[in-house]
C-alpha cells in the first residue's frame, strides 16, 4: 500500500533517469545536429519534470484512491513506458532535418500550455482524482477553452517528443498513453460532476479539442 502511494515518485525517479540519459549521450556526440537538438528536448523534459516535482510529491502522500479507480497508477505507467521507449532505444531516422526544431518549440509550447493550466487551478489540481472540501469549477485562464487544458499540453507535448524519437517502441507506448488520457479524463468527470455548476460549464466546453471532444 505504501509503495502504491508513493507510485508517482517512483515514476518520477524513472524519467528523471532515462532523459538524463537521453541528455548526456546527446551533449557527448554535439557535434552532431541531431543529438543536439536530441539533448535539447530531453533536457526541457526534464526541466518539465522537476517543474511538477512539488505536485508529485505532495500527491504521493495522499491516501485519496478511490475515486482514482486505479488510473493514475495506468497513467503514470504509460507515461513512463513512453518516455523510456522514446529515450533509450535508438530512433528508427537519426538524420537531421531543417524542420526538427520546430518539434522542441512544440514541445515548449504544449508543457508551458500546461504548467498555466496547473498554475490556474492551483491548490485544486493534484495529480490524483479528488475535490476538496471548497472545490470549486474554475472557468479562468486556458479553462475558458477546454474543461481539461492540463491534459491536452500533456498529450500535445508527448506527440512531439515521440516524433522526434520515434521507433516502434515510442510509437506503441503513444498508442497506449493517449488512450489511457481519454479513459482518466472520463474517470475524472465523473468526480467533477458532483461539483455545483460543473455540469452547467461541461455543456459548454469540450474535453480537450475545441468544438470536437
Amino acid at each position: 500500500m505504501v509503495f502504491l502511494r508513493k507510485y508517482p515518485l517512483f515514476i518520477l525517479g524513472v524519467c528523471v533517469a532515462v532523459t538524463g540519459t537521453a541528455v548526456v549521450r546527446g551533449l557527448l556526440d554535439r557535434s552532431d545536429p541531431w543529438q543536439r537538438t536530441a539533448a535539447t528536448l530531453a533536457g526541457l523534459y526534464l526541466v518539465w519534470l522537476l517543474l511538477e516535482t512539488w505536485t508529485t510529491v505532495r500527491s504521493s502522500r495522499s491516501t485519496e484512491t478511490a475515486t482514482d479507480r486505479g488510473t493514475v497508477y495506468v497513467y503514470a505507467t504509460a507515461r513512463a513506458a513512453t518516455v523510456a521507449a522514446a529515450c533509450l532505444p535508438p530512433a528508427d531516422d537519426q538524420t537531421y532535418h531543417p524542420w526538427m526544431p520546430v518539434l522542441p518549440v512544440v514541445f515548449a509550447a504544449a508543457v508551458g500550455f500546461r504548467l498555466w493550466a496547473v498554475h490556474t487551478l492551483g491548490r485544486f489540481y493534484s495529480h490524483r482524482v479528488r475535490v476538496l472540501g471548497d472545490h470549486q469549477v474554475v472557468r479562468s485562464g486556458p479553462y475558458r477553452w477546454v474543461r481539461h487544458p492540463a491534459y491536452l499540453g500533456m498529450a500535445l507535448a508527448h506527440v512531439a517528443f515521440v516524433l522526434f524519437f520515434l521507433n516502434t517502441s515510442s510509437a506503441a507506448a503513444l498508442m497506449v498513453l493517449l488512450p489511457t488520457v481519454v479513459v482518466r479524463i472520463l474517470v475524472e468527470e465523473r468526480t467533477l460532476r458532483t461539483l455545483p455548476g460543473y455540469s452547467d460549464y461541461a455543456a459548454t466546453h469540450r474535453r480537450v479539442i475545441p468544438w470536437i471532444w
